[in-house]
């Protein structure tokens, strides 16, 4: 098993497609063939059961992936730890992480953190949840930067940065009461995050643990700032985190109306895999964000409340 051969094994497990596979590894379609039929042979056993409608990964195809993600991701450590330890290339990290922590919690810590390290090279990638587990897994991002919703991967190390509050706001025009039970919010209008995001998983969580139904979804956006927008804009009510709310908070666009029962919160974690020798840059990177990335307690972020 050669890294190019891993490469392309895994192209075809995501896109489950050979045309766009090859299209990823720059690889004619019959090339990419070859070397899936060279690592089946090798390893005796198919990994792909192929159809009119794609190719899926085998039993055999599901055990190797992991390995071939670990494999990859060694091979790509132990080339850096080479280059560092000879003096022929610069550390650097890359991290991925939701919009929304990178404009309020990770902007001010990495900052410091270069000044007090000026030879590691920074990359910042934002993603959604699940694309930034997806890129951990891939090897293209270093560490993670999201929001806990208990899933255990046993390949990466997790750790708990702080509590972040979600709070529930309206339209500052808007004349919004208090609510007074979760039944009674059920029946409101609400702006929210697509299906899939941590923040409508907390908000979906909220009301199924109460067995209550969901209130309506009237409009849906992939971006909080939006929310907050359409949300001062009277379009309906937010579950938002806290940290994001800034500018509007100080313009007096939104108030904060108290959640009926305990409001719901999200754990920010740091997420980076196992490695036998941690690469120099990322341990500085870790160190410093325990030292340096304390809860979030914005001055100017507090809201009016309503009622």
């Amino acid at each position: 098993m050669n890294p190019r051969q891993l490469k392309t094994f895994l192209a075809v497990i995501r896109h489950e497609n050979l045309t766009r596979a090859a299209a990823e590894v720059n690889l004619a379609q019959s090339s990419l063939s070859d070397q899936i039929q060279a690592l089946e042979e090798e390893l005796g056993a198919d990994l792909f059961l192929r159809s009119r409608q794609g190719v899926v990964p085998t039993p055999a195809g599901a055990v190797l992936k992991a390995y071939a993600e670990e494999i990859l991701a060694l091979n790509d450590e132990a080339k850096a730890a080479v280059s560092v330890a000879a003096g022929s290339g610069g550390q650097s990290i890359t991290l991925g992480t939701l919009e929304t922590i990178a404009a309020e919690r990770l902007a001010p810590w990495l900052s410091l953190f270069r000044k007090k390290n000026a030879d590691v090279g920074l990359k910042l990638k934002v993603g959604g949840s699940g694309e930034l587990l997806a890129q951990l897994q891939q090897g293209s991002i270093d560490i993670a930067f999201t929001f806990d919703r208990g899933q255990r991967d046993e390949r990466f190390l997790t750790r708990r940065i702080c509590c972040e509050p979600l709070v529930l706001i309206a339209g500052s025009d808007s004349q919004a009461r208090p609510p007074a039970s979760l039944a009674a919010l059920s029946t409101a209008p609400f702006v929210a995050t697509e299906t899939g995001c941590v923040y409508r998983h907390l908000f979906d969580t909220a009301f199924s643990e109460a067995q209550i139904a969901a209130p309506s979804i009237v409009t849906e956006a992939d971006s909080i700032a939006t929310i907050i927008r359409l949300v001062a804009s009277s379009t309906g009510y937010g579950l938002v985190p806290r940290l994001a709310l800034g500018q509007a908070a100080t313009r007096g666009d939104v108030v904060e109306l108290p959640w009926p029962g305990n409001p719901p919160a999200a754990s920010l974690v740091m997420m980076w895999r196992r490695r036998r020798v941690q690469p120099p840059a990322l341990t500085l990177l870790l160190q410093s964000a325990s030292e340096e990335l304390s809860p979030f307690r914005p001055a100017d972020a507090r809201l009016r409340h309503a009622g």
